[in-house]
């Protein structure tokens, strides 16, 4: 995972205000700290954290869906087949998902043993942040021994575990930027956003499609934000549900956002603030400051019909995806220049030029083949011609063809032999097949079978089943097959000689 150019400053004293009287991070270590004011939300840039275990038991695995599972908003880190076991903390600086942002990973070392413990990932329970713990060995009554209630842990998240931290911590920021100023400017209030898996841009859903100038004054804002350099902080204070209001809807129904989880027990509500210009209820965790979100990018926009309406997903990149995207892109280009032999200013006209030799090339052969297919055609007939009136035409055509579209070639010689013979009455039964030039077990040879009497072509394709395994069907006077393996002229072909033979 690529990580941003800028190491973060730390987080500053203020980032984290609670706002109510009589709310408190609580120093009881027998007491979870409910999500809301966990050491993750109030320092976001915290790696490491000493604190205590309060409950840990064994997990038991989630019995499967009754019905189809619909569509997950937050992408999950793979769950190991080891056992796991659920342990609470008192304090944590691993964020448990929510707010459509995933869950951190990370490590826990008990202090007594020394011990290091992997975090899968992390849910959030009622109003405590619930983390699985992998136990590799598999014995768990020793797991549960070392997380004892009271037992003193290191909680940390590692650099990988930080590194996927930033990476949420810029999507989610910008992506509150990016809806404020779609709100603010716009009037397009966002009905969605997904935190895509690394390094694929994220999205807002909104009501409808931008305008390509629409698209750049609110980039040109954004970018004109990060560059000021705005602060971000959270304001916190105990949470009152009779205040609460549900998520506003649409005309259409849809609801504007989502409203406070049903079963959040932690009595806290939190708000992010961006200096001057959002203030928004959230859970996650977000950077002390846009200046750590480097530039913003919004690619395009992708439009997605509904019953009633039509809405649009509008994609962005920042920090860290936003140089793994420009690297991968430079790379492509650079790569593609090197290949064309000209400088990546001239890629799109070197790429034009090749496009239009490409059509004139396929021109040329489409015409070729047309003419090939005239001449094959011409010879069958003379062949014909000098069959016995009355008699029936039976031939076998075996050709070499690597063309991508090789039924396409055969039909033409059909097509052309049926016109060419028009003027004839004579019966006739023609087998054309097609081999690569380089064959194998799992070579393809395309059969094609056309004649003038229906049940004789019907019949023949019955034989090339039976006979040589061809697996194909047909209508009226054409058949039309495929056989795999090597098509040799002592076996394969003489055997459909003897077929013909027969009629």
């Amino acid at each position: 995972m690529a990580t941003a150019v800028l190491l973060p400053s730390p987080t500053p004293p203020d980032y984290h205000r609670i706002v109510s009287p009589t709310l408190r991070v609580s120093d009881d270590p027998e007491i979870p700290i409910p999500v809301g004011i966990l050491a993750c939300q109030r320092d976001p840039l915290l790696r490491s954290l000493d604190t205590s275990v309060v409950a840990a038991s064994v997990s038991q695995p989630e019995p499967p869906p009754a019905k189809k599972p619909t569509k997950k908003a937050v992408i999950a880190p793979a769950i190991p087949s080891d056992p796991l076991i659920e342990v609470i903390l008192h304090d944590t600086v691993i964020f448990p998902e929510g707010g459509g942002q995933p869950t951190d990973t990370g490590i826990i070392t008990t202090v007594a043993d020394g011990a290091v413990w992997e975090v899968v990932q992390a849910k959030r329970h009622g109003g405590h942040a619930v983390h699985y713990v992998r136990v590799a060995s598999g014995d768990t009554d020793k797991a549960l021994l070392a997380f004892a209630p009271g037992a003193s842990v290191t909680v940390a998240l590692g650099q990988s575990g930080f590194d996927r931290r930033y990476d949420h911590m810029s999507m989610h920021t910008s992506q509150h930027l990016l809806s404020a100023l779609l709100e603010t400017r716009l009037e397009l209030p966002t009905l969605s956003w997904s935190l895509t898996t690394y390094p694929s841009p994220c999205y807002v859903e909104i009501p409808r499609g931008m305008t390509p100038e629409e698209i750049t004054s609110i980039q040109n804002e954004a970018n004109r934000l990060v560059f000021e350099g705005r602060r971000v902080h959270v304001e916190v204070e105990e949470l009152d549900r009779t205040q609460e209001k549900p998520a506003p809807k649409l005309q259409s129904g849809r609801a504007v956002g989502k409203g406070l989880p049903d079963d959040y027990t932690g009595g806290v509500k939190r708000v992010v603030v961006i200096d001057g210009v959002d203030r928004n209820p959230c859970c996650g965790t977000h950077l002390p400051s846009l200046h750590n979100l480097q530039l913003f990018l919004l690619p395009h926009t992708d439009a997605l019909a509904r019953s009633t309406t039509t809405n649009a997903r509008l994609y962005f990149l920042v920090g860290p995806r936003l140089i793994a995207h420009l690297t991968s892109s430079h790379n492509l280009l650079t790569n593609t220049a090197t290949i064309l032999s000209c400088g990546a200013p001239q890629v799109p006209d070197r790429v034009n030029q090749v496009v239009d030799e490409r059509k004139r090339a396929e021109k040329r052969r489409d015409d070729v083949e047309a003419e090939l297919a005239r001449h094959l055609a011409d010879e069958l007939v003379k062949e014909m011609a000098q069959v016995p009136e009355g008699g029936l035409h039976k031939r076998h055509l075996h050709r070499t063809d690597d063309s991508a579209n090789v039924l396409g070639f055969l039909s033409a010689i059909s097509f052309a032999f049926t016109n060419a013979a028009a003027s004839t009455a004579n019966p006739h039964l023609v087998v054309l097949t097609s081999s690569p030039s380089s064959q194998s077990a799992s070579s393809t040879t395309v059969v094609l079978l056309f004649g003038s009497d229906d049940k004789k072509v019907k019949e023949a394709g019955e034989g090339l089943k039976s006979r040589l395994g061809v697996k194909g069907g047909g209508k009226g006077t054409k058949w039309s097959g495929k056989y795999t393996g090597v098509w040799r002229e002592a076996k394969e072909s003489a055997t459909l000689q003897g077929l013909l033979g027969g009629f």
